[in-house]
């Protein structure tokens, strides 16, 4: 599964990439379905993965279950893994995910307790209200990955990133120095749990810094192909004019910034090899992107839906990234390892 050829294809006809896999709580569901879908393409190899949040997670699940039983162990491992957290979420109804399910429903009113919740974050933080870090996503990680595997494999291209609080800078765990504080820290939503203290240094959600970053990608792997699996749009349909949607949107933008501004990178660097302004060498390559997008079904969910662990609702984002992968690989199979199938010079600029 991590042999590769350096053009991208294989002797045999397959086809290597890279993932970046976003986070984005319950969206990750959307994430695995995308990821089961790629799994049964066994023209796909998949080189290296760059990931954050619940990508992060999704990312450990993927390599681990590769490891121990191939692409169905991949993907036995990822569907045990949120079945394992929804089961967690209705025994302690108290994790990232679980305050939906206290109101059963798929998008939060803007009059209902949803807002209240989500205004009350901002004054009391989980250092008021969580003093024991109490966390049962730390545990059903624990539960879901072997990390000593994770780390003997001198194969797998993983990488995780965190943000660090106090100097504002990205950090990027590889495959050997992954462990359960570096997959937690990649997960760590500030308003819902207390910074992850690795050697010293303090850790938020990577996301604010990278959702997910590229470059590891870019110089850690020979595959020039980058599959981005995305959870939080870029671009959106009408003006957000609700408190909730306006927060929702905030979120959104702080989440993606830092990636546009690799894409920018990504799409000037690609221009001047194209003009024969930069000779290919050592370190410079031309990148070809590729994006599995969020459906169109998800836009009226809501950001509150993110917590929503109920198992039914994490099938249906499930299905929907299934069938959303399904039909960008009928569409773009044969122009991997071609050409990029996303101008993402129309995205960043």
């Amino acid at each position: 599964m991590f042999n590769w050829r350096k053009n991208g294809t294989k002797d045999n006809g397959t086809k290597t990439i890279c993932l970046a896999l976003q986070g984005g709580g319950s969206y990750g569901a959307f994430v695995w379905g995308a990821l089961d879908r790629l799994l049964e393409e066994e023209r796909l190899v998949i080189e290296g993965i760059s990931s954050t949040s619940s990508g992060a997670i999704n990312g450990a699940c993927l390599v681990t279950g590769l490891l121990e039983g191939g692409r169905l162990g991949a993907q036995q491992k990822l569907r045990g893994f949120w079945q394992g957290i929804s089961e967690a979420c209705h025994a302690r109804r108290r994790s990232w995910f679980s305050m939906q399910n206290v109101f059963r429903t798929e998008r939060w009113d803007p009059t209902s307790r949803g807002v209240f919740y989500d205004l009350m974050s901002r004054f009391l933080l989980p250092y008021d209200f969580n003093p024991r870090t109490m966390n049962p996503l730390r545990q059903t990680i624990a539960d879901s990955i072997d990390f000593e595997l994770l780390r003997s494999c001198d194969q797998a291209k993983f990488f995780v990133s965190a943000t660090n609080v106090k100097t504002n800078k990205i950090k990027v765990f590889d495959c050997p120095n992954i462990t359960l504080d570096a997959i937690c820290a990649a997960c760590c939503l500030p308003f819902l749990f207390q910074a992850v203290e690795i050697d010293g240094e303090y850790y938020w959600d990577g996301g604010y810094v990278g959702n997910p970053p590229i470059y590891p990608l870019i110089y850690g792997c020979d595959s020039a192909d980058i599959v981005m699996v995305q959870t939080s749009p870029i671009v959106i349909d009408e003006m957000p004019k609700t408190a909730s949607d306006v927060l929702e949107r905030i979120s959104e933008i702080s989440f993606t910034s830092t990636l546009l501004r690799e894409l920018r990178t990504i799409a000037f660097i690609t221009e001047r090899i194209e003009e024969g302004e930069i000779k290919r060498r050592a370190g410079i390559k031309q990148v070809r992107m590729h994006m599995i997008e969020t459906d169109q079904r998800m836009d009226g969910m809501g950001g509150s839906s993110k917590l929503n662990a109920e198992w039914p609702f994490l099938e249906r984002l499930h299905d929907i990234g299934y069938e959303t992968a399904g039909n960008w690989l009928d569409e773009n199979f044969d122009r991997i390892g071609e050409e990029s199938t996303v101008d993402i010079r129309e995205i960043a600029m």
